[in-house]
């Protein structure tokens, strides 16, 4: 009678892949955040794996880790596998009779920039099937599972990313709020509302334009940008507005800029186009 033993089984695909996140970015939280999982998650998939090796794969420090000699032998393999995994499930996803064109963005450009313009993109690419996802950080093109990404950042030099509008800060506010505002010392005397994300936005502004913000200045805070815009529109204060994101806004005359007092920064609105996606989505974008 024919014996079958079982099979010796293979490491966890799931634990390789938060080894290689983690090995690849150099933190176990930076991987936990490309993955959608906690810390400790990655943590306890790694320490899976290193069981199932018999061996160190991090040294584990106060300040962070780092890759023990083994970890960095099966560190570039990894990545040349996990690489070759992603190029075929986006081959995958192009063989689809009805392709879906995923994009990955900030909410805040979800929600102020992007939202108005889907009807037009949709009719543009004839692609019903048009899927938006909500993201804080952009994601690594190369590995997630969306055909591109918008984001307000710093670009690169990258050949897949596009700019489609530098970004500037500049005071907004209700047109009631700007009728009391008739130098910069006015604006010490309001509320001014602020993103979490982006605290630094005031008081840069202020510096540049030679503003002392009150110490006791009335403020506030919000983790969503469009709630801050909401309440904006509603006269509660003024809002530092990334003018990509307030320009609709504006151009309606819900929001006026009280001060003609742009202050272009670093950033802009950059799309950034994964393997599948239409090379002509920034033209579409825009027009």
């Amino acid at each position: 009678m024919p014996v079958a033993p079982p099979r010796p089984k293979g490491p966890p695909l799931n634990a390789l892949r938060a080894f290689e996140a983690a090995a690849r970015l150099g933190s176990f939280a930076a991987a936990a955040d490309e993955l959608s999982v906690t810390a400790g998650a990655i943590s306890q998939q790694i320490k899976q794996i290193e069981g199932w090796a018999g061996t160190a794969l991090f040294i584990r420090r106060a300040q962070g880790v780092a890759l023990t000699s083994a970890g960095r032998e099966l560190l570039a393999p990894l990545t040349r596998a996990f690489d070759n995994i992603s190029e075929a499930t986006t081959l995958l996803r192009s063989l689809s009779p009805k392709p879906v064109l995923n994009i990955a963005t900030l909410p805040s450009i979800a929600q102020l920039w992007l939202q108005p313009r889907l009807a037009k993109l949709r009719a543009a690419l004839g692609a019903p099937s048009l899927s938006v996802y909500a993201l804080e950080s952009p994601p690594d093109m190369r590995r997630a599972p969306f055909d591109c990404s918008l984001f307000l950042r710093s670009p690169t030099s990258a050949a897949t990313e596009m700019i489609i509008e530098q970004d500037s800060l500049l005071p907004v506010c209700a047109p009631s709020v700007a009728a009391r505002l008739h130098t910069l010392q006015d604006l010490t005397r309001e509320t001014l509302l602020y993103d979490e994300s982006w605290q630094n936005d005031w008081p840069l502004w202020a510096k540049t334009n030679g503003l002392t913000l009150a110490p006791n200045q009335s403020t506030a805070r919000y983790s969503l940008y469009a709630l801050a815009l909401a309440d904006a529109k509603a006269g509660f204060g003024v809002l530092m507005g990334h003018v990509p994101l307030v320009q609709d806004a504006l151009g309606k005359g819900d929001l006026v800029a009280p001060f003609d007092l742009a202050l272009q920064i670093d950033k802009a609105l950059v799309l950034e186009l994964g393997p599948a996606a239409p090379q002509d989505l920034a033209l579409r974008l825009t027009a």
